[in-house]
């Protein structure tokens, strides 16, 4: 297959020409405001299962539906009322998911044949814009090959899924960069599946307590939730604390992933600093384009400094305890 071509996000033109892939039954990657997604016809089940076969992800993840407006959200899902009413009026357009029960127009293949499905509106002007000119909502992943780190660039895109799909829409770096956060309305309080871009706190201040999901085990509720993701290819250690003990040893090639101006280290080949103002926000957004370009020098392991567990440290943390649980897979990225 041919490498798929790259377009400028916010060209009309490049928006038309994707939107004509997706009512044909192709994939898009596209940016949105967490990281790039990879997006298809989400009422073509046919389309929707070739968003599984490119990313090599098993049928049993659920898809997230992203739509253009809450009104389009309601022909997918059963909103409750009252509290996803406020929770759309404050997050939407933004990084938050509501999972809710399914209407029949979302084919099976989206939800993993579970009864709910996942749901959010997208801030990135290019995604709404696509979303529309479709005609229809899109089931989208993340555009990365399953189980890997996840896109906050066209580039990344292009290295793992050029291949796989038809076409990837160029919208520079996503802003939030990391995913969405996801939280279920189908209990008596709010539960959340996945940490994300959006912070327990803030949902705490609309939708009162929420609770935290358990560990998924091997049937995920949404995605994101299996141990192992987000991986990279060199093997990562996360430090508890930001302390002696992972220094690399002699003639070891060691990477450093740090929150903030670790100072002078020795012997590491290459230092990423996530946010030198301890800005949490700004860190979520390095996060994955950090470990990208770390992931690049084909060093011998990663060392990463942990990040203060409160607001978007949540989120950050769990992507980097999940990417080192993560495994070679027999030499291939699958």
């Amino acid at each position: 297959m041919a490498h798929a071509a790259i377009m400028d996000a916010f060209d009309p033109q490049a928006i038309a020409q994707a939107a004509a892939v997706i009512r044909g039954g192709g994939l898009v990657a596209f940016p949105t405001e967490t990281v790039y997604g990879l997006g298809a016809d989400a009422a073509n089940p046919v389309a929707v299962a070739r968003i599984f076969e490119a990313k090599r992800r098993p049928y049993l993840d659920p898809l997230i539906v992203h739509v253009a407006a809450p009104e389009e959200a309601r022909l997918y899902g059963n909103f409750p009322e009252g509290v996803a009413e406020e929770l759309m009026r404050k997050f939407w357009p933004g990084p938050l998911t509501l999972v809710v029960p399914r209407t029949w127009r979302v084919p099976p293949i989206v939800t993993a044949g579970l009864d709910t499905v996942a749901i959010r509106m997208p801030r990135h002007p290019a995604a709404l814009a696509l979303i529309a000119a479709a005609g229809c909502a899109l089931a989208a992943p993340s555009a990365n090959l399953f189980g890997f780190m996840s896109p906050t660039t066209a580039r990344h895109v292009a290295d793992q899924l050029s291949e796989r799909v038809d076409l990837i829409l160029d919208g520079g770096s996503s802003s939030v960069g990391i995913e969405s956060t996801i939280l279920a309305l189908t209990d008596i309080r709010p539960v959340i599946l996945r940490f994300g871009g959006t912070t327990p706190e803030a949902l705490h201040e609309v939708a009162g307590e929420v609770a935290w999901a358990a560990a998924a085990g091997d049937r995920p509720q949404a995605p994101g939730q299996l141990p192992s993701h987000y991986a990279t290819r060199t093997p990562l250690q996360v430090l508890e604390a930001a302390a002696p003990g992972a220094e690399p040893r002699s003639g070891e090639r060691v990477g450093l992933l740090a929150y903030m101006d670790p100072g002078a280290p020795e012997g590491y080949a290459a230092i990423e600093v996530l946010s030198p103002s301890g800005d949490l926000r700004i860190a979520a957004a390095n996060l994955f384009g950090a470990l990208h370009r770390l992931d690049r020098l084909q060093l011998d392991r990663l060392v990463a400094y942990p990040v203060p567990e409160q607001g978007l440290g949540i989120a950050i943390m769990d992507r980097l305890r999940r990417c080192a649980a993560g495994r070679e897979r027999s030499g291939t990225r699958s």
